[in-house]
């Protein structure tokens, strides 16, 4: 098939590499001034993945769209927004869409796959592809468990049949809502649990994980899903990357920041916390971590006093 990747950082140069592997006809493009598709261009390295010649290399987004079968978009998440509207003025149609990013919109609360269907006809179906694994694991050859899901059914069995491999085990998503909120939920664990790490509070991250799973279970309840999809790969599944991983931008952020130390990467929690917020309120679900978290970052909360007194809130029972 042919399978046009739209951006080219680390998880988008991984996915041109994985695609081409199994045999399908890859592009790989990235805006003209982007020095990530430069370095691909000069020496098809990023230094995590080096792209053979069958990958091309596209600045030109109504080529990249117009050539493809399968359209995967791997950015920044608050950039979907004006992406979809780029894509919508070049008439897209009859081509599977599959978003591989975690995140919401900060300012509304969308889930990604929501804000693609606004710009898409009904012969675009969305889809996800969430879960755990990091790129330098991948190309270590260390296999990991995935998921693909969408509304449309017959996308779903498609993507998942010309996706698999001998890398990547892909399981049929069933809660579109509980694996989005759930996979963009747990960056903002990650920030978390690498602000215990900066605190030497590592051993805080057991309860830090069996809360987080539970707070984010009660949202997407709330929201509508399956409260067990926070204890799948989209979420709970996805804790040992995130919380514990070096390969964790959300981590390495959460210790960076207690550490004062520089941090230059993007950490999509940042932003998702905002989002998850809004929608605790909007749907009278309480958020304490995601509380925390926030007031860390955005209120000048001293980080020792906040996380002591998350793990020391009254008692409660568990379940």
């Amino acid at each position: 098939m042919n399978v046009s990747i739209i951006g080219c950082g680390r998880w988008g140069g991984f996915l041109a590499w994985y695609l081409d592997r199994l045999g399908h006809r890859v592009a790989l493009c990235g805006r003209p001034d982007s020095p990530r598709l430069a370095a691909f261009m000069e020496t098809r390295s990023n230094g995590s993945v080096t792209l053979p010649p069958s990958v091309a290399l596209y600045t030109d987004l109504g080529q990249a769209v117009d050539r493809a079968d399968i359209l995967v978009i791997s950015i920044g998440s608050q950039g979907l927004r004006s992406l979809m509207g780029e894509i919508a003025a070049l008439s897209p149609a009859n081509k599977d869409v599959v978003l591989c990013m975690k995140g919401l919109e900060m300012g509304t609360g969308r889930r990604l796959s929501e804000i693609a269907g606004e710009y898409l006809p009904a012969s675009c179906p969305v889809s996800v592809w969430l879960g755990p694994g990091h790129v330098q694991e991948f190309v270590a050859g260390i296999p990991n468990c995935m998921v693909i899901d969408s509304l449309d059914e017959a996308a779903k069995e498609r993507l998942i049949q010309a996706f698999k491999g001998d890398l990547i085990r892909f399981y049929y998503g069933q809660d579109l809502v509980g694996n989005e909120i759930g996979a963009a939920a747990k960056n903002v664990i990650g920030i978390a649990a690498g602000m215990l790490d900066g605190l030497d509070r590592t051993n805080l991250k057991g309860a830090l994980m069996s809360r987080g799973a539970r707070e984010i279970a009660h949202l997407i309840a709330a929201l509508g899903g399956n409260e067990q999809s926070a204890y799948g790969l989209c979420h709970l599944g996805d804790y040992q990357a995130t919380v514990f991983s070096p390969f964790s931008h959300n981590r390495h952020y959460g210790e960076a920041l207690i550490r004062k130390e520089p941090f230059n990467k993007l950490a999509e929690g940042c932003y998702t916390v905002k989002a998850l917020l809004s929608l605790g309120a909007r749907y009278g679900v309480e958020l304490p971590i995601c509380e925390a978290v926030d007031a860390v970052i955005y209120r000048s909360a001293v980080p020792q006093e906040t996380l002591d007194a998350l793990f020391t809130r009254s008692l409660k029972k568990e379940f």
